[in-house]
């Protein structure tokens, strides 16, 4: 039996959501003609109160899509230095948009309104680009599954609002922040110019993530996400997956919440871990204290047949799901406790 914590995005589709997908009916998505796409779009954009959605293959392309249209080349982008926009969407900040970064120093990956408001630069000062978006990620996975306050976020949007900025939400694991916090989808909804969410990661759909928005920055997006190569045909099947995983699969993660509570309890009693970031919802982040690293950790977890992947020299991160059953945790905590 293999263990995988490398990733959320690991998981398969359950059982019941395979036959979902196989009856899903089809049609061409770039005619606008898929009535499962057309079916999925409608279902997320109500349950967040926006007027439209987009369905895209990834996050990265739902985010990249959004800044490509919010901003013009040579304006620039707020957000955290952890953040996936800057991190792990391969520069795609300036190759697709040719806009700057403003990287601020956060919190666990979450910023402020204070932050923001003195990262933006004067609009009449030609030596310095236009600050013209704000992107927040919530949960922040390079933070741990960090959650933001929806107070300081409403204190972010009245900076935007004021400064004319675009805010913009990175939610491929807003779920996993609902779940924890209690908050509402309707919430971020009137907070937010657009909204990513990932339909592949914690709920489980095999592809998929949607953007969120009103109508007007929705159509404008179909047309970026063809420029970028992301029109898609009959991809019914995909969405209908995504559709039933909003529908089955949300009060779960509560469970992969519970699951990493217990292993990163385990983890904090062993002496060559220094520190674990709070651990809020889905992931684990340690800091390893020498002479052991997070390679030698990850080596002997392999050789269980563990798997999971070190994020710097000195930390290691491990990511629960839907396919870590109760019995695969307890498998997991003997493992750590006999190291």
């Amino acid at each position: 039996m293999i263990i995988d914590y490398r990733s959320d995005t690991v998981t398969g589709p359950t059982r019941e959501m395979r036959r979902v997908m196989g009856e899903a009916p089809l049609g061409d998505d770039v005619f606008g003609e898929d009535p499962a796409i057309n079916e999925l779009e409608g279902f997320a954009a109500e349950m967040f109160g926006m007027e439209a959605a987009v369905f895209c293959p990834s996050g990265t392309m739902t985010n990249q899509i959004a800044i490509k249209v919010h901003t013009q080349p040579g304006e620039e982008v707020i957000c955290d230095q952890d953040s996936h926009i800057y991190q792990y969407e391969g520069g795609g900040i300036a190759f697709n948009s040719g806009c700057s970064v403003r990287l601020l120093q956060g919190n666990h990956g979450r910023i402020t309104a204070s932050q923001v408001l003195q990262a933006i630069n004067n609009p009449d000062d030609i030596h310095k680009p236009v600050s013209r978006m704000v992107g927040l990620e919530n949960t922040s996975n390079r933070g741990g599954g960090s959650c933001y306050d929806m107070e300081e976020i409403r204190r972010i949007r009245d900076v935007c609002d004021l400064h004319g900025l675009s805010l913009h939400l990175d939610g491929a694991r807003l779920f996993n922040a609902l779940v924890a916090t209690g908050q509402r989808a309707e919430e971020y909804g009137r907070l937010f110019h657009t909204i990513s969410i990932c339909l592949s990661k914690g709920l489980g759909a095999p592809v998929g993530s949607l953007l969120l928005g009103d109508q007007g920055f929705i159509r404008r997006s179909r047309r970026i996400r063809k420029v970028f190569g992301g029109g898609m045909r009959q991809a019914g099947m995909l969405a209908a997956a995504g559709k039933y995983a909003l529908e089955h699969h949300i009060n779960r993660l509560g469970q992969d919440h519970e699951h990493a509570r217990l292993i990163s309890e385990a983890l904090s009693r062993k002496p060559f871990i220094s520190h674990i970031l709070p651990v809020e919802t889905n992931i684990i982040i340690a800091e390893v204290r020498p002479p052991m690293t997070p390679s030698d950790f990850v080596q002997h977890m392999h050789e269980k047949k563990v798997l999971l992947f070190s994020v710097s020299p000195t930390r290691f991160r491990m990511v629960l799901h839907l396919d870590i059953t109760p019995e695969m945790v307890a498998h997991t905590i003997k493992l750590i406790e006999e190291i």
